[in-house]
């Protein structure tokens, strides 16, 4: 086989590797998908979901443009999301490890996300 092809297979198994699906064993997820620019400002990610109102599971989420694609857990019931400021974006960027936010606090509180509402969409 000519190098050229091998080059190419490999850059497409990457490829595919990188877009790899979330876990869909956990309903409620523990975690989710969102997108950061380099100030850590949150950008819209795109995610495929199932068509249903009880699995709030997502499949594939993906980031447009400059966005990094950042792992972040979703808040337990009962707690709420720190408030978006200049000072918690900063700390947010900072704390992005591997392109996950798992373990991340910020001022004693987990940098979670609201879980999404399959309802309303989002």
């Amino acid at each position: 086989m000519k190098p050229s092809i091998l080059i190419l297979a490999t850059g497409v198994s990457l490829a595919a590797a990188v877009v790899a699906a979330q876990p869909l064993r956990e309903n409620p997820p523990a975690s989710t998908v969102i997108c950061l620019d380099v100030a850590g400002r949150s950008l819209p990610a795109t995610c495929k979901v199932p068509a249903s109102r009880l699995d709030r599971r997502e499949d594939i989420c993906l980031c447009a443009g400059d966005g990094e694609r950042v792992t972040t857990p979703i808040c337990a019931a009962g707690v709420r999301p720190p408030a978006e400021s200049a000072a918690y974006e900063r700390a947010r960027r900072k704390a992005v490890v591997h392109g996950s936010l798992l373990a991340a606090t910020w001022q004693g509180q987990s940098m979670c996300v609201a879980p999404r509402d399959p309802v309303i969409g989002r």
